[in-house]
């Protein structure tokens, strides 16, 4: 199996070391690694320039960031990764053997969340259990799966929020995904900066609202107040 890695970023400079430092081992090993830049106006390009196989420049969007990186990939599996989350030095080794069978065909990591306040872990435990009882990935947890699959989903939906929850119900049709116990870590900055409860609240709030038939647009205008 060929791995490409698919990063979008937007002004990420300050943290994309400690990510693409991660991968290096995965990288001489022939995993691909893609930074797909959505605009920045920080150094985000050059940060990642020597980390990376490639740097391509798309529409700014989580979901067009990531559908034109996988575009460019060559990989036959693809994991698309935050540029503030970290991976564990035998990631590629871990997906290579989650999807060795002709079934399942995605997946994603258990999460930790890094940061100071107490609450961090309780999110993080109860992100990986909802995620196991209900089959749904967030981007948080390091969304995995075959080129074969995710282009027969008709790749992430161009919409600029839940695109992530929105490909893997899509996903859930063709089987269930591999919800591996390994962690990837990312950062707790969001949670922090707007507060751990009032988040916690505000995201649980968007995806009841999108359960219930709101227009990604409306989520991505209430998210963004």
């Amino acid at each position: 199996m060929h791995l490409s890695i698919i990063i979008p970023a937007l002004n990420e400079a300050a943290h994309l070391a400690d990510t693409l430092g991660r991968l290096q081992a995965m990288r001489a090993r022939g995993v691909e690694i893609i930074l797909v830049d959505g605009g920045s106006a920080d150094a985000t390009k050059n940060v990642a320039a020597p980390w990376v196989d490639h740097v391509i420049d798309s529409e700014c969007g989580r979901a067009k960031q990531m559908n034109a990186g996988a575009a460019t990939a060559h990989g036959d599996a693809l994991l698309f990764l935050h540029a503030d989350s970290q991976l564990q030095n035998d990631a590629d080794q871990v997906i290579a053997n989650a999807l060795s069978a002709p079934s399942p065909v995605w997946g994603r990591f258990n999460v930790a969340i890094s940061g100071a306040h107490v609450m961090l872990p309780v999110i993080a435990w109860l992100m990986n259990h909802r995620s196991c009882l209900t089959g749904i990935a967030t981007g948080d947890q390091g969304i995995f799966v075959t080129r074969a699959a995710f282009e027969l989903v008709g790749r992430f939906p161009d919409q600029p929020l839940m695109e992530d929850i929105e490909l893997c119900a899509r996903l859930k049709k063709i089987s269930s995904p591999v919800c591996l116990t390994e962690r990837i870590v990312t950062s707790g900055r969001r949670w922090e900066k707007h507060g751990v409860w009032q988040t916690i609240v505000l995201m649980w709030w968007l995806r009841l609202r999108y359960s219930m038939g709101a227009s990604p647009e409306q989520i991505h205008r209430a998210y963004c107040k």
